[in-house]
C-alpha cells in the first residue's frame, strides 16, 4: 500500500516536473529513476527488516532516503500549485505560453533545499520547551511540581545510541520530579534496538520514570519490549495508575494502552480500569499516546492529559490533515471542557517520514501550578 501511495507523487513529478524540461531524454530518465528509488523508501525498508516501520540501513542512508522521499512529496505539492497557476494564466490569457521552465527549476531547488533542512530538523536533539499548566484542585504540596514528557522517540537507525544518550543527559540535567514517556519509544525488534535504547536506563527523576505503550510498541513486539523497558527501570502504566503523595496530598498519575493493541490481541485502552481505586478528589494526570480520546477523559474528570502520536503534524499545512485524523488535536495546548490537553510534537520522529518544517521536536518540561 505504501509503495502505491508514494508512487503517485513520483509519477506526477516525473510527468509534470521533469519530462517537460528541455533536457536530453537520458538525463530525464536518470533523474526520474533516482527519484523513483527515493519514493519507494518504504519498500526498501520492508526488504531490509520485514517491516516498513523499521529501516535497517546505516544512518546516512536513512537520512538520504528521507531527503529524496521528502523532496518528491514536496515537489509534487509545488508542481500541483504551479499547474494550477498555469491553468489560471491560460484562463486570464496572461503569461500562459511555453513550458514555464524557470518556475520548474525554482520549485525543484526549493523542494530539495526544504527537504534537506526538514530532515536535519527532524534528526537533531530536541530543544527544551517549558509549559506551565494550571490545575484548579491541585494540592498546595504539588504547586510547582515538575515533570518531563518524552514521547515518540522512535529510537531506530535514525536515532542511534549517541542521540539517545544526549536526550537522557539533557533530561536529567533538568532535575525534575517525574519523567513520563508517552509511547512510541522504538522502531524495530529488541535484538536490533537493544544498544540504542540502553542509555534510557540512566533516566532519573525524584519520583521515577513511567511509561505507556504507543502504537509502534505493538508493531515491534509488545511483550518483549515491555519486559525490556521495565528492565531499564521504567514503570509501565497499561490501564493502571499510581498515587503520588506529598505529606497528606495526592496526585494521581494514570496511563492507558493504545488502540493498536487490538491487532496484537492485547487489552484495549480502558480509562475506567486505569482509574479504578484511585483516591477520590485527587487531581488526575493521564498519559494517553493518542490525543483523540481527550473529550472522554475530560468527562471522567481528568485534569491534564499528555499525548503525542501526531509529531505535531510535521509540516505546516500538513498538520491540518493530521489534526482531522486525531479528533482535531495536533500540537500544543488545548482546553477540553475543564481539562488541559497537551499534545507534544515529539522528542524524535518516525524514520519513515523524518521531516519537520515549522513543527520542531521538543524536550518538554511541564510545571504544575494551582489555578
Amino acid at each position: 500500500m505504501f509503495n502505491l501511495v508514494f508512487a503517485l507523487p513520483w509519477l506526477y513529478v516525473a510527468t509534470r516536473s521533469i519530462w517537460p524540461l528541455p533536457w536530453d531524454v537520458t538525463a530525464k530518465l536518470a533523474v526520474a529513476l533516482v527519484l523513483l528509488i527515493g519514493s519507494q523508501f518504504h519498500y526498501w525498508s520492508k526488504l531490509s527488516s520485514g517491516s516498513v516501520f523499521s529501516p535497517e540501513f546505516p544512518r546516512p542512508v536513512v537520512i538520504a532516503f528521507n531527503w529524496a522521499f521528502g523532496a518528491v512529496v514536496l515537489l509534487a505539492a509545488f508542481q500541483i500549485a504551479l499547474d494550477l497557476a498555469h491553468l489560471l494564466a491560460i484562463i486570464v490569457r496572461i503569461g500562459a505560453g511555453g513550458v514555464w521552465v524557470m518556475p520548474r527549476y525554482i520549485a525543484g531547488a526549493t523542494a530539495f533545499l526544504l527537504a534537506g533542512f526538514g530532515v536535519s530538523q527532524a534528526a537533531r536533539v530536541p530543544r527544551l520547551k517549558d509549559v506551565t499548566v494550571g490545575i484548579a484542585n491541585l494540592p498546595e504540596a504539588f504547586d510547582g511540581y515538575t515533570l518531563v514528557q518524552l514521547t515518540d522517540l522512535h529510537i531506530s537507525r535514525l536515532f542511534p545510541p549517541a542521540w539517545t544518550q544526549a536526550v537522557v543527559d539533557a533530561t536529567n540535567a533538568l532535575g525534575v520530579d517525574l519523567i513520563v514517556v508517552t509511547g512510541d519509544v522504538i522502531d524495530g525488534s529488541v535484538a536490533n534496538r537493544c544498544a540504542a535504547v540502553a542509555p534510557l536506563r540512566d533516566l532519573a527523576a525524584r519520583e521515577g520514570v513511567y511509561l505507556i505503550p504507543g502504537n509502534h510498541e505493538y508493531l515491534s513486539g509488545y511483550d518483549p519490549w515491555m519486559q525490556h523497558l521495565a528492565g531499564l527501570g521504567m514503570r509501565i502504566l497499561a490501564n493502571a495508575h499510581v498515587a503520588l503523595t506529598r505529606s497528606d496530598a495526592t496526585l494521581v498519575l494514570a496511563g492507558v494502552t493504545d488502540p493498536s493493541a487490538r491487532g496484537a490481541g492485547k487489552p484495549l485502552p480502558d480509562l475506567a480500569a486505569a482509574l479504578a481505586g484511585a483516591p477520590v478528589g485527587a487531581p488526575i494526570v493521564l498519559l494517553d499516546h493518542e490525543p483523540s480520546r481527550a473529550r472522554q477523559a475530560a468527562e471522567r474528570g481528568v485534569a491534564l492529559q499528555l499525548s503525542g502520536h501526531t509529531h505535531g503534524g510535521m509540516i505546516v499545512g500538513l498538520d491540518r490533515i493530521v489534526a482531522r485524523a486525531n479528533g482535531g488535536f495536533v500540537s500544543g495546548r488545548y482546553a477540553v471542557g475543564g481539562m488541559t490537553l497537551y499534545v507534544n510534537n515529539g522528542t524524535g520522529i518516525w524514520p519513515g517520514f523524518a521531516l519537520r518544517l515549522g513543527r520542531p521536536s521538543e524536550l518538554t518540561r511541564i510545571t504544575l501550578r494551582r489555578a
